[in-house]
């Protein structure tokens, strides 16, 4: 699971992806409803890699988090929790047994599990160990198809051209009348 490019907007419903950048902020499209927004530089944005979960000994990574919740609904949805807080404590605690239950909110686990059902929906969750997920994606990688061509890299810039490119034409001298007779 990378979480790498997903982003949470403060002020926005639901969770964005990062297209690119622009020189007054960036754009992002909505997982949810596919539209694309621009962002300014002044807006709250957080990554999700950048999220983690109060716990009594240390902090967990988000991504953990979501490998765990992935791992007992078997990568599949969560159920609905309204504003029951004793319902969503309870079901966090089977998540993450040493969550910290004084710094972690209610909104905070149904925050949690609202970012989870909607990359659950996209496909974007695995209950898989990053380590696993990366071996496997590389191995995908290095094995390229039967029929592909090898890639063609970029052509290097000869010396000439590239001096060529990048020296400014200097202007040609004034003509000037010569006074003398």
């Amino acid at each position: 699971m990378n979480l790498d490019k997903i982003l949470a907007i403060s002020g926005k419903p639901g969770l964005y992806a990062l297209k690119l950048q622009t020189r007054t902020g960036f754009v992002a499209e909505s997982l949810v409803d596919g539209k694309k927004i621009t962002v300014g530089l002044r807006s709250n944005v957080s990554l999700l890699s950048e999220i983690s979960m109060y716990t009594y000994s240390e902090e967990k990574p988000l991504a953990e988090v979501m490998r765990n919740i992935a791992k007992k609904e078997n990568n599949g949805p969560t159920p609905a929790f309204k504003d029951d807080k004793a319902l969503l404590s309870a079901y966090f605690v089977e998540i993450l047994p040493d969550y910290d239950q004084e710094r972690v909110y209610a909104s905070d686990i149904k925050k949690v599990i609202n970012w989870y059902n909607i990359l659950q929906s996209k496909g974007l969750v695995s209950s898989e160990a990053p380590a696993a997920a990366e071996t496997k994606a590389k191995a995908e990688k290095a094995a390229p198809a039967p029929d592909a061509k090898p890639a063609k890299g970029p052509k290097a810039a000869t010396p000439k051209a590239a001096g060529a490119a990048s020296a400014k034409k200097a202007p040609a001298p004034k003509a000037t009348k010569s006074t003398k007779k």
